[in-house]
């Protein structure tokens, strides 16, 4: 019997496609970190070569750009950047000194008005603490007044409660009798004052 050869050639084909899409997740998964490593590295090698090739800048400017445009899109301004223009650089100067000095003057009015306010509400706590003194001041004499017309009455009281008790006394000792008790009788020998 002869082979078949169609079974074999399709089972050669399907182990291709496997093959190929392995391959193809490997590549799909390594080769964008890939990729991007070799562009640095070839940035790298590039700065390196145009570096050595560069002779040194000798511009010495302050006021210089730290944008770096990529080679052949230099703006070709920047290559003046020694050359000052003292007009501009004064006129920022004033107008920078002018503002921090605007800005000065705002916070201290600012400053000044909250102390102004803080002082004031010091100034209304103070007459509020001296006039509550004065209300407490007036209560406790009020209530030392109060007390001693207390005692004085407590006094008064006890005093009139002994002579009532007296009275009472002297009225029984001469037969007088509670307006409970059924027979009243009359003091002897009429009314008498006591």
């Amino acid at each position: 019997m002869a082979p078949n050869r169609s079974g074999s050639c399709s089972r050669t084909v399907a182990k291709f496609g496997i093959v190929f899409l392995g391959l193809s997740l490997v590549g799909y998964l390594l080769g964008p970190p890939l990729y991007w490593h070799l562009l640095e590295g070839l940035a790298a090698a590039s700065s390196s070569v145009a570096a050595a090739s560069c002779p040194p800048c000798s511009c010495n400017c302050d006021t210089r750009p730290d944008i770096s445009f990529p080679q052949g899109l230099a703006n070709s301004s920047f290559t003046d950047c020694a050359k000052r223009d003292p007009e501009v650089n004064e006129d920022t100067e004033k107008n920078f000194a002018e503002i921090l000095s605007e800005e000065l003057k705002l916070r201290e009015t600012e400053a000044v008005e909250s102390q102004q306010c803080a002082d004031m509400a010091l100034l209304e706590a103070k007459k509020l603490t001296s006039q509550y003194q004065k209300e407490a001041d007036k209560c406790n004499s009020g209530m030392e007044t109060c007390e001693e017309a207390h005692e004085k009455a407590e006094a008064s009281l006890l005093s009139q409660k002994e002579q009532t008790a007296m009275w009472e006394l002297r009225a029984r000792q001469k037969g007088w009798k509670e307006a409970g008790d059924r027979s009243r009788t009359q003091p002897r020998g009429g009314v008498e004052t006591f």
